[in-house]
């Protein structure tokens, strides 16, 4: 299976050590390397600082030509439906049709919800009424979003294709809406073994819809270094501070090492089915790290 790779641009001010990154130059830098995609998380606040992901993966459009530009993922209930999609659209148009969609509902965060003003509760219901009203609106036809009672048409021009959209979460129902939406399912924090449980059940929601399953996606922690220097121990600190993931699960799905190693693992979650991957890095040295990226994923097509 050709597994396509990518990397997360680095929206975390946490990752980079507080550094403010030159998120033109890191997403050309991907480009210029090889890599099939850059990647951008998306929260409104945190307990860390951040960048607004729809104006990162602009900046990404901008000085790109080749590379997808995807949300892994987007919050689409934390945002005013119609500004979202016009968002979502207006990205579509700019990068020549590049666009990714991940989509998610997050909910780890409750204060950046309060803060939205939108209810924590119900985010995955008004989740899928946007994801089933967007192709109309992405095609620039009358369109009735309908997550609030009374609401107008509205027209949002000009039409573009409507994007992939590749769900995430663990939930039965994130599973159910990546086989009613979505082209793929992208997950994070589990280990190559540890993907037959979510597989099994897409194929299960799958064969009962009369749909084809979904394709498999997974987001891939990684500290590279090219003379095996590197330890997961830092980044499996803030993944266990950040997500409140168990130590013995981060210290397990985080890689470290050499691009041998990175190359090795992504080989793995190959043959478990995965066809799209998202390598998360660490450190202030983005380029550097996307460099040994780069060369994991030639080392896994060769």
């Amino acid at each position: 299976m050709t597994v396509e790779v990518g990397v997360s641009l680095p929206v975390f001010l946490a990752r980079t050590g507080g550094a403010v990154p030159d998120l033109a130059a890191v997403a050309r830098h991907a480009e210029q390397v090889g890599l099939d995609a850059v990647w951008c998380g998306d929260h409104l606040a945190t307990d860390a600082p951040l960048i607004e992901s729809t104006v990162a993966l602009s900046v990404a459009a901008a000085v790109t030509e080749r590379v997808r530009l995807g949300f892994a993922v987007m919050l689409l209930a934390l945002r005013q439906p119609a500004w979202a999609a016009k968002q979502i659209a207006s990205l579509q148009l700019v990068s020549g049709n590049r666009l990714v969609l991940g989509v998610g509902v997050g909910g780890q965060w409750p204060g950046e919800w309060a803060a939205g003003g939108v209810e924590l509760a119900g985010r995955g219901r008004r989740t899928d009424a946007i994801l089933a009203a967007l192709p109309g609106l992405l095609a620039g036809e009358p369109a009735r979003l309908t997550t609030e009672p009374g609401e107008p048409e509205v027209t949002l021009a000009p039409g573009v294709p409507m994007p992939p959209v590749w769900a995430g979460g663990m939930s039965e129902a994130a599973l159910r809406r990546a086989v009613r939406f979505g082209q793929g399912w992208l997950g994070s924090m589990l280990a190559p073994d540890q993907l037959a449980g979510p597989a099994g059940k897409l194929a299960e929601l799958a064969a009962a819809a009369g749909v084809a399953g979904p394709e498999l996606g997974m987001i891939v922690f990684a500290a590279l270094s090219k003379q095996d220097t590197a330890s997961a121990d830092g980044f499996a600190a803030y993944l266990t501070k950040t997500y409140g993931l168990p130590p013995e699960q981060a210290a397990r799905i985080v890689v470290a090492g050499t691009p041998a190693r990175l190359a090795g693992r992504l080989d793995e979650y190959g043959e478990a089915g995965v066809s799209r991957i998202v390598v998360a890095t660490i450190g202030g040295d983005v380029r550097g790290q996307y460099d040994l990226v780069a060369e994991a994923r030639g080392a896994l097509v060769a």
